[in-house]
């Protein structure tokens, strides 16, 4: 479920409310990479199918920029991102980022027509932290809300930190088991999990 709907929540676009030029920054930079990432989907699935790589080369290029995989990671792991050293933290986000990559990216060739309603948006031009609310609307289904959490960095970027889908937070999806690795095995023992997991998902 956290799958698939983080997929829809990333990428679907089919907004129902305002254009993207009367959208509020943080709404358009959602929806403006949301269509472009679609659009190129839609006219290289038969290549994308063949070879997956192009899946992952878009992510990265396209998607991965607007994302925070340090502060995820932060909040992943809690309190124990204290216990972690410099290198330790980057490493982290690292591996955390491409496990998010090898875990959802090739969800994107199962996409259908779902259709994405931004929610009116609620917040004020000087705001650091703000929510874009949408609900994804899937055949056969209630709408379900996907919420994005973004910030506004120190040179005026906003940058996602989370994604809420349905009341989960994908940060707080992986606290669990971020935890009982550093309780197992430390925080080289979280790393060395991740590691090998993004290992045998590459095939390595």
């Amino acid at each position: 479920m956290i799958a698939r709907m983080l997929i829809l929540a990333l990428l679907f676009a089919a907004g129902l409310s305002a254009t993207a030029d009367q959208d509020p920054e943080p709404v358009a930079l959602i929806r403006s990479t949301a269509d472009y990432v679609l659009a190129q989907i839609r006219q290289r699935k038969a290549e994308l199918e063949k070879d997956s790589s192009g899946i992952y080369d878009l992510v990265q290029e396209k998607i991965l920029p607007h994302f925070d995989f340090r502060v995820m990671s932060r909040g992943a792991l809690g309190r124990y991102w204290r216990r972690a050293n410099e290198a330790q933290k980057q490493r982290i986000a690292q591996e955390f980022q491409e496990l998010l990559v090898r875990t959802y990216a090739t969800t994107l060739l199962n996409y259908s027509d779902q259709e994405v309603e931004y929610l009116p948006f609620r917040g004020k031009p000087d705001d650091k932290r703000v929510t874009v609310s949408t609900r994804v609307h899937d055949k056969g289904g209630p709408p379900i809300p996907i919420d994005y959490r973004l910030y506004r960095t120190s040179d005026g970027r906003w940058k996602i930190y989370d994604v809420v889908v349905d009341g989960v937070s994908l940060v707080s999806n992986y606290r669990s088991s971020f935890a009982a690795e550093v309780k197992k095995g430390g925080i080289e023992g979280l790393i060395s999990s991740l590691s090998e997991h993004n290992r045998k998902q590459r095939g390595a």
